[in-house]
């Protein structure tokens, strides 16, 4: 049975145009300075290390947001099967250049189409922040439904209280999409509120790239 529609965004496109239009560049920092590689951020890495060691054994991961599709290939690496998504088709023919022994497919976090209880580990990595806050819940919601009993799921966010408007990006390119920021105690609250348990919560000081942000890895319960 499908779950139920979720909202569509109403700034989808431009978010997804304005993708578009940075996906080279990004995908090119991404290879020449190691923005975006979690090897080069040694508690990132510890994260994702973490989820992939509690999920290897539990069945498919979906990577939602993947960009270039870094983490994805770096899981795939770990032996997960694994496949990635993003709303961005420029992004996604990126990562199918850089990691051409991974899947990718195009689609937005709010038009999957998941079976109940059909992944082992789901993924929001730097990519739920766009999203509405009255439609970030029901992402939430179609994550925890998608999940095995004791499927994990992880996500790192951007902390604050507004909503910041970015119109340039990346080397300078114009874009046009809102970074919706969450305190780490809301952001907990619409995770369990999805029907998941947190089991782990780290909070990243603002460093000379970005301010403050949060990763959380939640379960569903067996």
């Amino acid at each position: 049975m499908r779950a139920q529609r979720i909202d569509r965004p109403a700034d989808l496109d431009v978010v997804r145009e304005s993708y578009d239009r940075v996906a080279d560049n990004y995908a090119h920092m991404v290879v020449t300075t190691g923005v975006g590689d979690i090897r080069r951020h040694p508690w990132l890495k510890a994260s994702i290390d973490a989820f992939a060691d509690t999920v290897c054994q539990l069945g498919p991961v979906l990577d939602v947001g993947c960009g270039p599709g870094t983490v994805t290939a770096y899981l795939a690496e770990r032996g997960l099967d694994v496949s990635g998504v993003d709303l961005s088709p420029r992004m996604i023919e990126n990562a199918r250049r850089l990691h051409p022994q991974c899947r990718f497919s195009v689609a937005s976090a709010t038009d999957l189409d998941l079976e109940e209880a059909s992944l082992g580990g789901v993924l929001g990595w730097w990519s739920l922040f766009n999203l509405p806050r009255g439609v970030l819940p029901q992402v939430l919601a179609l994550f925890a439904r998608a999940l095995k009993p004791g499927g994990r799921f992880i996500t790192a966010t951007h902390v604050g209280d507004e909503d910041a408007v970015r119109t340039e990006a990346y080397g300078g390119v114009p874009v046009r999409w809102t970074t919706h920021k969450w305190r780490p105690e809301h952001f907990v609250d619409l995770i369990e509120q999805a029907g998941l348990r947190t089991v782990a919560e780290l909070r990243l000081p603002a460093d000379e790239q970005s301010g403050p942000g949060l990763v959380i890895m939640a379960e569903r319960p067996a």
